[in-house]
């Protein structure tokens, strides 16, 4: 069975090797120093300090096997070269709630960027799937858990 593929726009992508790099280079090191003094003070059986660092290796190194595979399966968005026609990934797009009388503005992620506090929402969710491929001035009814959601495009810009 083939992988998913993570689309990431090029933000992403170096935020996320820059915390594999850091992992690799600082983080094992530190823990693992940690590691060692802990075993300097004797009885591992009931050393907490050993037990804590040793918890501490296993979640970095989850982490960089979890990010070693969302970067092998990475489709990269070049924001600079997102067509302005129609909404895809790597847009920041302004769109009218009917019902809320509100403008709102998204910007269109992959899955693993999404953050709906900074209004980073996946290509995959229920709204970012009924925007893709809009243009400005179309109106899409989005059907979600609260019901259907009603907005207009009004904008399709870059991210700056």
């Amino acid at each position: 069975m083939a992988e998913k593929k993570n689309v990431l726009t090029y933000a992403g992508l170096k935020k996320y090797e820059e915390e594999l790099s850091d992992l690799k280079v600082y983080r094992r090191k530190e823990v693992a120093q940690k590691i060692k003094e802990a075993r300097e003070q004797g009885d591992l059986s009931e050393n907490a300090e050993y037990d804590a660092a040793k918890e501490e290796q296993r979640d970095i190194e989850l982490r960089i096997e979890e990010l070693e595979n969302l970067l092998r399966n990475a489709e990269v968005v070049i924001e600079d070269e997102v067509e302005l026609d129609k909404i895809s990934v790597g847009c920041l797009v302004k769109v009218y709630d009917i019902e809320f009388d509100e403008e709102l503005e998204f910007r269109i992620v992959g899955s693993t960027e999404a953050n709906s506090l900074q209004n980073r929402i996946s290509n995959e969710s229920p709204v970012g799937k009924a925007l893709l491929g809009r243009r400005v001035g179309e109106t899409v009814t989005v059907e979600t858990q609260a019901g259907d959601i009603a907005y207009r495009v009004l904008d399709i810009n870059r991210v700056s």
